[in-house]
């Protein structure tokens, strides 16, 4: 099925929406259950986040495509399938979405709405680290998108859990989530001086990925066609 321009739109919104509520709302939680343990307050954001990439993939998908991330849509964007003006809307979707995530989680844990970031996170291996993450995360759609595609919420939720722990930057791979969490002056956020080395780090990982990846699997193979009996 087909959906609407605007209900796809929505979708990523309200996707987008929710999944910044599980970041920051986790961050919040794990922080203060933690005892200033910081493994423990990560593993408790990581646990988090990964699950609710599944569902929410697994719910969202069949709508909008569940991308939830302008470094995804950018690498629809090059590979030709999604128009510039839809991926443009998709993007300010995303951003909304998450925005409005971060407000709705500080309101559940009564935190001032607005915020702003307090928590540096910056240098060269970071940076790097965003790619790197980036770089998997879009090997792992476009890998899952060509050989098992009913798989991808799964691989996606997997491999975020994963990269939160072998990334050095925690693995945000996620411009519209790192703007997001700039407006949060908690266990998961970033302050804006950060912002912009994530988000070049994030689209060079996502236009590699596309290059790489592209090349590696090829041209999508034609269906086999059935030979038909002879008559």
């Amino acid at each position: 099925m087909q959906y609407s321009l605007s209900r796809r739109l929505a979708a990523e919104a309200l996707g987008t929406a929710t999944l910044l509520c599980v970041v920051i709302g986790s961050g919040i939680m794990a922080e203060q259950l933690s005892g200033g343990n910081v493994a423990l307050a990560l593993l408790g954001n990581t646990l988090a986040t990964g699950a609710a990439l599944v569902v929410l993939i697994t719910v969202f998908g069949p709508v909008s495509g569940a991308q939830f991330n302008p470094a995804v849509t950018l690498a629809f964007l090059v590979r030709r399938e999604l128009g510039w003006k839809i991926a443009l809307a998709y993007v300010a979707a995303q951003l909304v979405g998450a925005i409005g995530g971060v407000w709705a989680a500080h309101l559940m844990f009564a935190e001032p709405v607005l915020q702003v970031s307090t928590k540096a996170r910056e240098g060269l291996a970071l940076d790097f680290a965003e790619a790197v993450a980036t770089f998997g995360l879009l090997a792992t759609i476009l890998g899952g998108l060509r050989f098992r595609p009913s798989a991808v919420p799964a691989l996606v939720g997997l491999y975020i859990t994963s990269a939160y722990w072998f990334t050095a930057s925690t693995s945000f791979a996620n411009p519209a989530v790192t703007v997001a969490r700039a407006l949060s002056d908690s266990f998961a956020g970033i302050a804006p001086a950060s912002v912009a080395g994530f988000i070049l780090a994030q689209l060079v990982g996502a236009l590699a990925a596309v290059g790489v990846f592209g090349w590696l699997l090829g041209p999508h193979p034609a269906p086999v066609q059935q030979s038909q009996p002879a008559e």
